[in-house]
This record gives C-alpha cells, structure tokens and sequence, in this order.
C-alpha cells in the first residue's frame, strides 16, 4: 500500500510530461507568459472554498469541545498542502491535519472522530458537485454517453459512501483495534483500543446531529462550487471565455475525475486529460485546455508550498523544544 502512491506519482507526472510534450512546451508557456501577471489573481479568487472548508469540518466537532477557526483554518491549510503536493494518497494531510489539532489543545479521540467523519463529508460533498456537474453536462446537451456514464459512476460513489457510513455506525475503529490488539504483544494497547471505542462513540454521535452533519456538507460542496470562479477566470486570461454554466460544468467533472485518482499526488496527469477531454466538447483546443490546468495550478506555488513550509517549521520547531 505504501507503494501505491509511489507508483501513482511516478504514473501521473509521465502522463503529465508525455501530455505537455505533445502540445509543446514552449506553445503552452507562450500562451501563459501571455497572460501576464493577472493570472496570480487565481489563487486570491481560489482562497474563499478554504474558508468554506475550515467552517465544515468545524462543525463536525463536539459542541462542548469545539475548537476556534483560526486552528481549524490553519491546520486544513497545512492538511491540504500536504495532501495535494506529497505521496500519501489523501490521508496523510488529514492524520497531520488531526495531529495538528490534538497539539494545540483539542482531544485525541474528538479530533479523530471529526476527521473521520470530515472525510465521509468531503466524499459526499464531491458525490452531489459531480451529479450538479453531470446535470449541467445533460443541459448543455454535449455528450449524452458520458453523462450516462458519470450517472453511473456517481451511483457506485454513494453506494460506497452508504456502505462507509454504516461500518462507522457499526464501529469501524474500534473494531480494527482489536483485530490489530490479537497481533500485538506490546503493553498500552488496551489503552489504545478504549481510545478507539470511545472514537467510535463520538463518530455516532457526530452523526446523531443529521443537522449539523447536512450543513457541513452544504459548506463543503459550497467550497466546491467557488472554485468555479478560477476555471472561469483562467479561461478569461487565456483568451477562451467561457460561461459559469460552462465554467461549473468543466470545474466540477474535471474536479471529480482528479478526487478518484486520490493514488496520484495532486491528480497529476490526470486532472490535465480531464481538461483535455472535457475542454474539447466546449470547443476548446489541447493547448488551451492544458494552459488551464496549468494555470489553475499556480495556487500550489501560492499556497500549498508555503503550507509545506509551514509544516515543516512547527514540526522542526517542536523537535527542537523536545530535544531541549
């Protein structure tokens, strides 16, 4: 499993070279170098969905053990940088993401079980973007094959979402504790399965709040939606505008397609053959459509390397105050 990201990352950015070179590099870095500076303003218009974010999954905390928004804001951040620039296949930012909140004063086992459900909300979050972005593609009457066929995929999604949920009821951490526990001699592991059966307990009450849990979601596919504003700026700047109706529709499939190749650090590769094919059926050349991806990107030198940095900072410095 280790390996899997790995071979991802190796994947995707063979895909991604091949791609680019197929267009022609210095074709495509024309067209951004022509551009100019404003397509800096990407990530500005990008920010507000991790605003939208960190208001999720803070309702998913107990109420009594709520932690401020600038934590949860900063923690999401780094969870995010990390998720999207190294090979950990979308769960490592959210164990730094956790572990992050428990230093800063949150509990253990309340952290944990709102990351679980987080996660659980991000996964139904996507589910209802690609079915609006599915809905858009039926409307604009581009391609009926491929709307079947996302049809189709968004049923298996929530089928897996249900069957998700369910051994979260059932006890899901718990239950991989004790199954670890017959394998593990070391002391403290009882500790260690209590913990996890009191996680279980919190994720069932977390859920319990169906109010709470549709608002985060809401909050979550909010997010999703204003990140439209970037694609649709991007096309724009690069000289192919495009309508929002058009713009929801390319972001939140291309969108979709990049969160099932969660193996492939930042979906490279894949989240370009998106652009490329779903690009195409707006009219939109190769070059073009690369030159989106590319520039949407942008944000990950904005925001997602100083995120890594950051990280690295806090982790470096709590080392040092250890060694001390």
């Amino acid at each position: 499993m280790r390996a899997l990201p790995v071979i991802g990352l190796v994947l995707g950015l063979l895909l991604f070279v091949l791609l680019i070179l197929w267009q022609g590099i210095g074709d495509l870095f024309d067209l951004l170098l022509t551009s100019g500076w404003e397509l800096l303003a990407l990530p500005i218009v990008w920010a507000p969905c991790l605003l939208a974010a960190a208001y999720s999954w803070r309702m998913l905390f107990p109420k009594q053990h709520t932690p401020e928004f600038w934590p949860i804001l900063k923690a999401l951040w780094i969870g995010r940088a990390i998720n999207t620039l190294l090979p950990v296949a979308s769960i490592g930012g959210e164990i730094a993401k956790a572990r992050l909140i428990t230093l800063w004063g949150t509990s253990g086992v309340d952290t944990s079980a709102s990351v679980l459900v987080d996660k659980t909300v991000q996964a139904m979050a996507v589910a209802v973007w690609a079915f609006a972005g599915t809905l858009l593609l039926i409307h604009l009457a581009l391609d009926d094959e491929l709307a079947i066929a996302a049809m189709l995929g968004i049923t298996v999604l929530a089928g897996g979402l249900l069957g998700f949920i369910l051994v979260q009821h059932a006890g899901m951490v718990g239950f991989m504790a004790s199954a670890v526990g017959k394998f593990v001699s070391t002391g403290g592991w009882e500790e260690i399965t209590n913990n996890a059966r009191e996680v279980d307990t919190i994720v069932r009450e977390i859920y319990s709040d169906y109010r709470c849990v549709i608002i985060s979601t809401l909050w979550r596919t909010f997010g999703l939606v204003l990140q439209t504003s970037e694609v649709w700026l991007a096309c724009y700047l690069l000289g192919f505008p495009i309508s929002i109706i058009e713009a929801l529709m390319l972001k939140s499939l291309t969108s979709t397609i990049s969160d099932i190749a969660f193996f492939i650090p930042n979906a490279y590769g894949v989240q370009e053959g998106g652009y490329v094919m779903l690009g195409a059926l707006l009219g939109m050349t190769p070059d073009i459509a690369l030159a989106v991806s590319l520039a949407t990107s942008i944000r990950e030198l904005v925001v997602d390397i100083p995120g890594l940095l950051v990280w690295q900072h806090f982790e470096s410095k709590l080392l040092l105050n250890k060694k001390n």
